[in-house]
């Protein structure tokens, strides 16, 4: 077999199996190669090109460690062509080059001059390439608020080379699917708002405010569900995309989607006060940022999640989306098809459960019991072990904060905006250092009152083992006087 940049990786270990081992101890984020099911599924269309991508790796020094390690093995010399300097795969001389007009960008470079070098550079860009450039910008020193500002720039620059990509391709009911089927319904809601915004700068007049405002609501009502899609991508998609080391774009966009929920809120009020010139002044930058996250979703987020994620990761972040819920429909398709279990393997795991008893400080209660008990508690409650991971996250009926299985495991830095990243890491690094027990807040959400406490878990010997959240919606709690000493079930 010649090895070259579009060598089907599957082919490959079909030919030489134990390459699975070489490149799993070769690149920790090929680990997902010894997956079966993601060799059968994506393996068939993964090339060498995309593995290098993948692994931040040069492509030529890949084709050529794989040769030696055939060779090593079998005796047998493996044929391979190497890619050359003006070959479109992901090089590291192409992401030193991307970096370049990033960076000069940034330095104040005029866009025209910028976006023409990047012409004459490249005709063709992968997205794991843009991935790879902000990972490394990021990893070098430049803050992600600051590669987040140049995101719209740099994303410009490469629509051209973008838009000739195929579209995402995934099947009903899959979470890129419905990811998608959002945005079809954002991108009419922007439309819609940016023609009703511009007949308001024709007719500036409250009258015509309030002969449009029911339309305009309707708009800022779709637009409004962002929120929902940017939750699921922010718990469901970007924890598994760090697991394979891909945290630039997730960090940016989160970035963003702060941006945009400021936005959205400063519309709003707006356009409850009837303030007519921030409406279209706040309307117009929340139409364009939602709009372009569409963009960056479809040409860069969706390929790359696809093609760096495994069938089976798909299937915990589909199982995990109903925590979160959708902007607008659940997906009418259940994807993959689930298998119906039957009353006895249900009867038998519950009588499992109920054998496995607990032995607590002042009792006993077998793990079904506990997790009823957890689930139960007026209170949102998330523990974060002492390694700074998301261990447990409860899962009562009416959540304050979305919360999904997907950030079990998470970096709990992982699991905030960029802008609170401060406030997290002062508060763990006070508990560990044993000189804070305790940390309290208290903010308003949709009009209620959120107390929101954080505790220091230590064992009998005062060591440090993790942090407890807790947080309870405290509006009609502090709203009690008096006293209350007779059950009222009758008259309620």
């Amino acid at each position: 077999m010649k090895l070259s940049s579009n060598t089907s990786i599957n082919e490959l270990l079909e030919a030489y199996p134990f390459l699975v081992d070489f490149l799993v101890v070769y690149n920790p984020r090929f680990g997902l190669l010894k997956n079966r099911v993601m060799r059968a599924t994506a393996g068939k269309m993964a090339t060498l090109k995309q593995v290098a991508a993948i692994g931040e790796v040069s492509l030529d020094t890949l084709i050529k460690d794989i040769a030696a390690a055939i060779e090593s093995h079998t005796g047998e010399g493996a044929e391979f062509e190497t890619v050359g300097k003006d070959a479109s795969s992901p090089s590291d001389e192409k992401i030193a080059k991307l970096k370049e007009i990033i960076l000069d960008l940034h330095q104040g470079a005029p866009f025209e001059q910028v976006k023409k070098r990047f012409d004459d550079l490249i005709v063709d860009v992968e997205p794991t390439e843009i991935a790879m450039m902000e990972n490394q910008l990021i990893k070098e020193g430049m803050p992600a608020k600051e590669v987040q500002r140049l995101a719209d720039l740099h994303v410009s620059v490469l629509k051209k080379a973008l838009e000739t990509k195929d579209l995402p391709d995934a099947p009903e009911g899959h979470p890129v699917h419905t990811f998608m089927e959002e945005n079809k319904v954002f991108t009419n809601a922007v439309g819609d708002m940016d023609l009703l915004l511009q007949q308001l700068r024709i007719d500036g007049s409250l009258e015509k405010l309030s002969e449009l405002k029911q339309p305009l609501q309707e708009a800022l009502d779709k637009l409004s569900k962002a929120e929902i899609h940017y939750q699921r991508k922010e718990n469901q998609l970007f924890p598994y995309l760090e697991k394979h080391g891909i945290t630039g774009p997730p960090q940016v966009m989160w970035g963003v989607h702060d941006d945009i929920r400021a936005q959205l809120k400063q519309t709003k009020e707006a356009f409850e006060s009837q303030d007519l010139e921030t409406f279209l002044e706040k309307g117009k930058a929340c139409t364009q940022a939602i709009g372009d996250m569409v963009y960056k979703e479809t040409y860069i987020l969706f390929p790359l999640s696809l093609e760096s994620l495994n069938e089976s990761e798909w299937i915990d972040i589909r199982k995990g989306e109903s925590d979160i819920g959708y902007a607008f429909a659940e997906p009418s398709v259940d994807w993959p098809r689930a298998t119906v279990d039957s009353e006895a393997a249900i009867g038998a795991d519950k009588a499992e459960k109920d054998a496995d008893r607990l032995d607590l400080d002042t009792g006993q209660m077998t793990l079904d019991q506990v997790n009823l008990m957890l689930r139960h508690l007026p209170v949102d409650m998330t523990f974060v072990d002492e390694d700074d991971r998301v261990r447990y996250f409860s899962a009562g009926k009416e959540r304050i904060f979305p919360r999904s299985p997907g950030i079990i495991g998470r970096n709990v830095q992982n699991c905030h905006p960029r802008k609170s990243l401060d406030t997290v890491n002062r508060i763990v690094g006070e508990f560990k250092a044993g000189t804070k027990d305790e940390a309290n807040f208290w903010i308003q959400v949709q009009g209620r009152l959120i107390y929101i406490r954080y505790f220091a878990v230590r064992d009998d010997e005062g060591a440090f083992r993790g942090t407890l959240e807790v947080s309870q919606d405290i509006t009609d709690i502090k709203s009690i006087e008096g006293e209350r000493r007779l059950l009222n079930w009758d008259v309620e």
